[in-house]
């Protein structure tokens, strides 16, 4: 605790002289389909040997993405809009039912629309979120985006995740030079330290390879392919329980609310016009079972009681019906390993708690990064030159991405319910500072939307939350006991946010432009 503790001071005073100083990315469908005759698709797919061959005939393969989620599908429609040829494999093209990645932030909405997807959100009944209701021991208070500076589609958005991946890949699929197959990716070629391409089992268990000069890993949470391509550290803190309800309105309609409840956050947020959704956090990597009926006692007798009056009918509604899922929050730091012809995306690359809903504004986010570095690219298939211009990747998308990834590790730790005097008075002083409105209310809601993604902003908002707390304990009089239980809620805010920032990197995240690989060119023609 010590060593976090003076860790802590020596960053908020280098970022204070920071401060100071102001040191402010079917044409013609190759090989048509692999369900086809094998001699057809000679020239760049081959069996499961692996020994690849490319032609450079109209039809080559130049990127592979595996995986078709919310990243695969924006990066196949963003590369192939440039005018690569680019063949994506995914596990399952059927529609996906998954309880999180609903909620997309207006700046989240805004790489949308800067990778000419907006419309991906249309026709899927996605409804417009325009800030959070946050509640607290009966109170509650309005926070909302600032988004008065932007047109007026400009907002969050919330939907069904299949409904809206569907719309993505058919987005992608409507250009001629992209192509979709559906197969398991079982593993990438190598050869002699660069990626090849990938080798992967068809819908029919056809084993088959692709060769192509770049392969893009978007397989998710659960891939089994990162491992190579970087240091993957996955913690998993709570699980989320889910459950959809009907025939009810939130009490602040067209926005989330957050339920600052014991054990932990309990979540709403509309994913049509006649649902919404329900997200209960679990501590830990167990949760009550829901066969032998644990869980429905679990949200009646614990849950239940602390859900809005509005709304708790509909849940216990939605209880009974029995329809529960569940769903393991897994947070996980970017720790590449540059390598030659790949590169990682999405959720295989980087995870943070989801009680934010930043994932899909990270992807996005990260995808045009990558697409304006490789659009002065004409060749891809110098690997090594490229991997080391890509390096750039890394400390150009920090801003964005640290920003989100350090908001949802701190704010999920400071809204967890705790027996600690200390944490228990970092909790109501969030709640509190955030009640004062202003630029205490619009600051931290800029940082959760993705609109002003600045770490320094960040930084100094959550030590000013921990600042306010200690004169809360302070004043009128101070006592022994407010004095140490003030210097224990400084301590233990240093603890919560300083380990995410040393994961995400403090150069990278606050002095970007000292790292090297921020200056890199692109490889020569």
């Amino acid at each position: 605790m010590l060593d976090t503790y003076v860790f802590g001071w020596i960053i908020c005073v280098t970022l204070s002289a920071f401060a100071i100083c102001n040191f402010v990315f079917a044409g013609k469908k190759r090989c048509a389909s692999l369900e086809t005759d094998a001699a057809t698709c000679a020239e760049n797919i081959t069996t499961a040997a692996g020994e690849c061959r490319q032609s450079k005939r109209d039809g080559e393969v130049d990127v592979v993405i595996v995986g078709a989620g919310v990243a695969g599908s924006a990066l196949a429609y963003t590369l192939g809009k440039d005018g690569r040829q680019v063949l994506v494999i995914e596990r399952d093209l059927s529609e996906p039912d998954r309880i999180v990645g609903e909620l997309l932030q207006p700046g989240g909405y805004l790489k949308l629309i800067e990778l000419g997807l907006e419309d991906c959100v249309d026709k899927i009944d996605a409804q417009q979120v325009f800030g959070y209701a946050l509640f607290k021991d009966g109170k509650h208070i309005r926070l909302s985006y600032p988004l008065e500076k932007f047109h007026s589609d400009v907002a969050g958005r919330s939907f069904h995740n299949g409904r809206f991946i569907q719309r993505m890949r058919e987005k992608a699929a409507s250009l001629p030079n992209v192509r979709l197959e559906q197969g398991t990716v079982t593993s990438l070629l190598e050869e002699k330290g660069v990626i090849k391409g990938v080798q992967y089992k068809t819908k029919d268990s056809q084993e088959l390879s692709v060769c192509a000069p770049f392969t893009i890993v978007c397989d998710g949470c659960f891939s089994n392919l990162r491992r190579s391509l970087c240091n993957p550290k996955v913690d998993v803190p709570s699980c989320f329980v889910g459950l959809v309800l009907e025939n009810c309105e939130l009490p602040c309609a067209n926005h989330g609310h957050v339920i600052l409840g014991e054990p932990s956050p309990v979540l709403f947020y509309p994913i049509s016009s006649t649902e919404i959704r329900c997200l209960v956090d679990v501590p830990g990597q167990k949760v009550p079972s829901i066969s032998n009926g644990e869980m429905a006692k679990y949200l009646k007798t614990v849950i239940a009681p602390q859900v809005p009056h509005e709304l708790h009918d509909a849940f216990i509604a939605a209880v009974d019906k029995g329809r529960i899922r569940t769903m393991p929050n897994r947070s996980m730091p970017a720790a590449p390993h540059p390598t030659p012809g790949a590169l990682l995306m999405g959720d295989a690359f980087n995870m943070r708690h989801p009680l934010t809903g930043g994932g899909m504004t990270v992807a996005l986010s990260d995808i045009v990064v990558l697409r304006n570095l490789l659009r002065p690219l004409r060749d891809l298939n110098d690997a090594p030159s490229l991997c080391k211009y890509l390096e750039s990747f890394y400390t150009l998308r920090k801003p964005v991405a640290s920003t989100i990834n350090t908001l949802a590790g701190a704010l999920y730790k400071v809204f967890c319910a705790s027996p600690d005097p200390a944490r228990k008075e970092m909790r109501q002083a969030c709640f509190d500072y955030l009640s004062l409105g202003g630029q205490f209310s619009e600051g931290p809601i800029s940082l959760l939307s993705g609109l002003n993604p600045r770490p320094l902003t960040l930084v100094l908002h959550f030590f000013a939350v921990a600042i306010y707390g200690v004169g809360r304990l302070l004043l009128p009089f101070p006592s022994p006991k407010r004095i140490w239980i003030g210097l224990r809620l400084i301590s233990s805010a240093s603890g919560i946010i300083m380990p995410i920032i040393k994961a995400e990197g403090v150069r990278q995240m606050f002095f970007p432009t000292t790292v090297p690989a921020y200056y890199r060119n692109p490889p020569a023609a």
